[in-house]
């Protein structure tokens, strides 16, 4: 795969809104991520390892439920209005414990303080701890425990205490 065909792949990934797009040839392997509109949006081009080709894989954008028109546009108030949202540093897998013998970090309910662990990223075979910012108590956890997670995604719904 030459620059110039590399060039095209992310040219179509940012006219079409694709998330993330990876294509592996002989020689080598492109993984192009567009999901946010940024100018730092990661290529990575890497030298194959011996394995399947993975699938183009595209995400649907959200969708936006409008209101009919017949009804009431009062403002709801919703329970968790108070609430902070604990999201995610990086781009990584979950983890609630140190090892899959261990207990979580943190469970429904726990409370914290500054600096006390809430789970573990693993990022490129780093296991990077998450620490609270702010003091509370754990109203949900939000990720399933080993799941993959994206920047800025939400992990855990937070009463401050």
């Amino acid at each position: 795969m030459n620059f110039e065909e590399i060039k095209e792949l992310i040219k179509l990934v940012s006219k079409t809104g694709v998330g993330k797009v990876q294509i592996e040839k002989e020689d080598c392997k492109v993984v192009i991520s567009g999901s946010k509109p940024s100018a730092e949006q990661p290529i990575i081009v890497q030298s194959p390892a011996a394995s399947a080709a993975p699938p183009i894989v595209t995400q649907a954008p959200p969708v936006i439920e409008t209101p009919k028109e017949g009804a009431p546009k009062s403002p709801e108030k919703k329970e968790d209005d108070n609430l902070i949202t604990v999201k995610s540093p990086m781009i990584g897998t979950f983890y609630r414990s140190a090892g899959p013998d261990k207990d979580p970090f943190m469970n429904v309910g726990s409370t914290f303080k500054v600096g006390d662990k809430l789970c573990i990223i693993e990022a490129m075979k780093t296991f990077n701890e998450i620490e609270a910012e702010v003091s509370g108590k754990i109203v949900k956890v939000l990720v399933d425990d080993a799941s993959p997670v994206d920047y800025e995604q939400p992990l855990f719904l937070v009463e401050p205490a």
